[in-house]
């Protein structure tokens, strides 16, 4: 297999991880199961097995886990910064449950995994969001992405939007 090969392939397993931890954040969110009971259950009934017909793509479950059980142990610091990014008047709890997953996942990566690109998160969010909604949610994602991107990853991308094209 060639290293462009391998590149897709963790690419592909790691956009389907992240949307694995979106849906487990919303069950947890909904339901109130236990971190420990959900990752579990996706590792063993969901990642790479078929659903109702459906077939879900195999995830690398490492990051999965790191995903899910990372916005659980940082909630706390990731729901203050989000509420900073969105509008005036708007608080994460008042965001549909989806979107707040979607929200917080993304949030991690962004202040604790700087492995990943500000951008590649970024991205792979918004597709996300894209798969969820066909309205403005995605923009919205986008937005508040950006922000906080701008905000913890100085480094990679400039504090204000001015002088990019």
């Amino acid at each position: 297999m060639t290293s462009k090969a391998k590149s897709t392939d963790r690419a592909a397993t790691r956009s389907a991880a992240r949307l694995a931890a979106v849906q487990a954040l919303y069950q947890m969110d909904m339901t109130g199961i236990d971190l420990n009971d959900v990752v579990a259950e996706f590792q063993m009934h969901r990642l790479g097995q078929e659903v109702e017909g459906e077939r879900y793509h195999a995830a690398e479950a490492e990051f999965f886990h790191d995903l899910v059980d990372g916005v659980v142990r940082e909630q706390r610091r990731l729901d203050p910064m989000l509420d900073q990014q969105l509008a005036e008047g708007w608080r994460l709890n008042r965001v549909d449950s989806i979107l707040r997953a979607l929200l917080r996942s993304a949030a991690f990566e962004l202040y604790i995994r700087d492995d990943v690109p500000a951008r590649v998160v970024i991205n792979e969010y918004v597709d996300i969001a894209h798969a969820f909604f066909s309205g403005d949610e995605p923009k919205v994602v986008n937005g508040v992405l950006d922000r906080l991107a701008r905000k913890v990853r100085t480094e990679e991308l400039p504090p204000t939007a001015m002088g990019e094209g």
